[in-house]
């Protein structure tokens, strides 16, 4: 079910602020509703998707290709060896691969200039399955404020907030935090950025972070996922002629 209401945008202009006419805000889950959505659509994937994918391009990624099918991100790997093709499935990574869903482990790598294609069991799904929208953005926690920026130029009628959830099957903490955060940006309304680490940390998909056994989650990524508008970059989805749609800087 979609949940809905309105907020007034306002932009700074020179010394004066103009009001906006009402921008319309819509929460939608999953892959269904990501399908459904429309307007400006942010896809929120906070463990791991979304912000390994903000962690990528600002260390210097040329761009991110979101794949659903694990077999099309092979064929892709086979069509261009120089890529760098990571993807898991139930938070583990997929055999064969040249890693996981981990941004610890990717910020390891050179990545200037690189290509990445990224299958996962949520995050991508929904990005890919955006066919409605009129424009498509990751969304997480460490980007949360540059994302919003970017979408105000637009001034669009419309934004969705499409919560992944856990394995695109139940609402989660981490994505339902996310949305609220975006929301409050986008009408201004106060937030309390302090507490989102801790009360994360109690989050049930966080355990994976701390468990020694866990080897694929480290805790540095709970870092890196945790660390709200450390980036102060948006990414969405573009499409070039010839090419699959990537996700880029935007704005």
């Amino acid at each position: 079910m979609l949940q809905l209401y309105s907020v007034a945008r306002y932009f700074a202009r020179g010394r004066s602020a103009i009001v906006a006419p009402l921008m319309q805000i819509e929460f939608a889950d999953f892959t269904a509703g990501a399908r459904d959505a429309r307007g400006v659509v942010i896809v929120v994937d906070v463990f791991r998707a979304c912000s390994l994918i903000a962690h990528a391009i600002a260390a210097g990624a040329r761009r991110v290709v979101p794949v659903a099918e694990i077999e099309d991100a092979r064929a892709l790997k086979h069509a261009h060896p120089d890529w760098h093709v990571i993807g898991e499935r139930y938070a583990k990574p997929l055999p064969g691969f040249d890693g996981g869903n981990s941004p610890t482990e990717l910020l390891r790598h050179p990545l200037a200039g690189r290509t990445i294609a990224h299958t996962t069991h949520a995050g991508t799904q929904g990005l890919t399955g955006a066919l409605h929208a009129t424009h498509v953005f990751t969304g997480a926690l460490v980007n949360a404020t540059a994302t919003v920026r970017v979408i105000q130029e637009l001034a669009p009628p419309y934004v969705t907030i499409v919560r992944m959830g856990q394995n695109a099957l139940k609402r989660c903490t981490e994505d339902d935090l996310c949305a609220d955060l975006l929301a409050a940006r986008f009408s201004g309304a106060a937030f309390d950025v302090a507490g989102v680490r801790e009360r994360l940390r109690q989050a049930p998909a966080a355990a994976k972070f701390f468990d020694p056994a866990a080897t694929w989650a480290p805790e540095g990524d709970f870092e890196l996922c945790t660390a709200v508008d450390s980036l102060d970059i948006a990414v969405a989805l573009r499409h070039h002629v010839g090419e699959p749609p990537a996700l880029e800087r935007a704005g």
